[in-house]
């Protein structure tokens, strides 16, 4: 027989990337504090840095070198303009990618905004036993990122498993 699993709380920064978006006006990143939230998760910081490499990079090192940050979500810089860097910004602190993220991210987000959808650059992956999640920076795919993906891999109950109950064993050798 099955036993109950607990809910365990996680610790998650939020990173907004915009040249434009300040705390007034940053509807996607209240989005995705407001869910994490409502789920039981603990914000342990939120920020918003403007669209350039080393400012996200450096935001997210930050967080990544805090044992006490279980994850991060990035929201904005994902797509395909000049001014979008946030994958290449976060890329290079991946150990390793989770390829498939992204993937059923657009996949999903098809249903919604059809060949749009090609536009975005989602990813993720994990740095120094970290999450790390990137979505796009509207409060859409933020509500379909959380709502859709993020939402029960970051719980542990989630069955047949989630990322979650992997934290204890990211920084295995």
């Amino acid at each position: 027989m099955a036993t109950k699993r607990q809910f365990i709380p996680l610790s998650i920064a939020v990173l907004t990337v915009s040249d434009t978006r300040v705390e007034e006006n940053d509807t996607s990143g209240k989005t995705l504090v407001d869910r994490l939230r409502e789920e039981g998760h603990v914000l342990s910081e939120k920020k918003i840095v403007t669209d350039d490499i080393y400012k996200i990079r450096a935001a997210v090192s930050n967080w990544i070198a805090d044992e006490s940050v279980d994850a991060v979500i990035t929201t904005g810089g994902t797509g395909v303009t000049g001014r979008d860097g946030t994958p290449e910004a976060i890329q290079p602190l991946f150990d390793k990618e989770i390829e498939g993220f992204g993937e059923l991210f657009r996949s999903i987000s098809y249903d919604e905004i059809k060949t749009s959808t090609v536009q975005s650059r989602a990813l993720a992956g994990v740095s120094n036993g970290t999450y790390i999640f990137c979505l796009p920076g509207s409060s859409g795919a933020c509500r379909t990122g959380w709502d859709k993906i993020l939402k029960d891999q970051l719980d542990y109950r989630h069955l047949p498993c989630n990322f979650a109950e992997l934290i204890p064993r990211l920084k295995e050798t």
